[in-house]
């Protein structure tokens, strides 16, 4: 049997630059919803979903179900939010960690990736853009989103959604409209990530990501090591990129001293040559978080073989992704959209999460019949 992904947490290594004590941020924080004062902006729905919350936290009594609980990443998000801020955020995480376990499905999604671009400029050796059926302009899956539609999305999410990617298939940077678009989520979301190989990561865009609503920036470097990382991330250099970042850091020092933005770098896990020690040693200092994510041969799973897995996959009950032209798909594994829910200019972002194609969908993975639903009877991701 294959190797099983599990989309819940898919990191197999993080490092933190700056520690916690998690018993006495948990004491603070607890202290702090205590008071009702600070859940006055929560809306009646949200206190009854922040009561699981509370109780799953702070009461050690044995529960029948599956527990919320704080991962070091988690914290690190909650301690750059205001203090009315978080509840909502805490509100929103249990959405996105625990609707996936309990199958618990309401008017939103609570995640949303946007794709602001499919196009790439490099070849990762474990990624889609490997695939010459995807990457061939001629086949309409290479563009980039247009800026009215990016608005639209922003829209409908604000108020609903607090958890958003501007990434999937491509390198975000290149979309020709990213600044306007990073200005236009400014102060609008609590958990805003923008994943990016930084290779475009100049003066300009680094003022645009620091002013913008990105909450969370991720570059993604897979290696220490200038040969190996040429190997793995085809047409990239490991020497612009650590130029890059170090130039991103430098304006964030001078120019944007206050920003709570934290920085991460995440690799894909391929090979036993690549070393969590080494990457923190090579990039401790350029960023928060290092971390490696699994990895599973998802980048072509048309040409894959059957799966035996019959476990439901979780992305179903916790993000949508819209790609660059529209589409709206459930899952990035199927990035040629076999399982398309439709276009958004057609649909709003609630409708097509409780469609009944998407509970369909649903109702199937729970019923262990993934293996009659083409992509979904050769992925591994759960």
């Amino acid at each position: 049997m294959k190797q099983i992904y599990k989309k819940f947490n898919s990191f197999i290594g993080l490092r933190i630059r700056k520690e916690y004590d998690l018993k006495a941020f948990l004491n603070n924080l607890k202290l702090l919803l205590s008071d009702k004062k600070n859940l006055k902006n929560l809306n009646e729905k949200q206190l009854k979903i922040f009561d699981f919350v509370k109780e799953d936290l702070f009461e050690a009594k044995k529960k029948n179900r599956p527990t919320f609980k704080l991962t070091p990443n988690v914290v690190k998000e909650i301690q750059t939010l205001e203090l009315l801020d978080v509840p909502r955020y805490l509100v929103h995480r249990y959405r996105y960690e625990m609707y996936p376990q309990l199958k618990i499905c309401d008017n939103f999604p609570p995640y949303l990736q946007i794709e602001p671009t499919s196009i790439c400029n490099y070849r990762c050796i474990f990624c889609y853009q490997t695939d010459n059926h995807f990457n061939k302009r001629s086949n309409g899956f290479m563009g980039h989103m247009k800026l009215e539609v990016f608005k639209s999305l922003i829209d409908q999410a604000e108020g609903n959604i607090e958890f958003i990617s501007l990434a999937s298939r491509g390198e975000p940077l290149l979309c020709p409209d990213i600044k306007e678009m990073l200005a236009y989520t400014r102060n609008k979301f609590l958990n805003l990530k923008i994943n990016t190989n930084a290779s475009l990561l100049d003066e300009n865009m680094s003022h645009s990501i620091l002013q913008s609503g990105v909450k969370t920036l991720v570059f993604s470097a897979d290696a220490a090591d200038k040969n190996l990382y040429s190997k793995l991330r085809v047409n990239g250099k490991l020497e612009k990129i650590l130029e890059n970042i170090k130039k991103f850091q430098e304006i964030k020092r001078k120019s944007y001293s206050d920003s709570k933005i934290i920085t991460r770098v995440s690799g894909v896990k391929v090979n036993n040559q690549q070393n969590l020690d080494d990457m923190e040693k090579y990039w401790g200092n350029l960023a928060d978080q290092v971390a490696f994510v699994d990895y599973v041969p998802w980048e072509n799973v048309y040409n894959s073989n059957f799966s035996e897995v019959k476990t439901a996959c979780s992305d179903l009950w916790r993000r949508m992704f819209v790609w660059q032209d529209g589409n709206v798909n459930p899952c990035d594994v199927d990035y040629r959209s076999e399982l398309s829910l439709g276009y958004i200019k057609n649909n709003n972002i609630s409708d097509l999460w409780k469609s009944n194609y998407y509970n369909e969908l649903r109702s199937k993975h729970k019923s262990k019949l993934r293996n009659k639903i083409s992509p979904c009877n050769r992925c591994v991701v759960v």
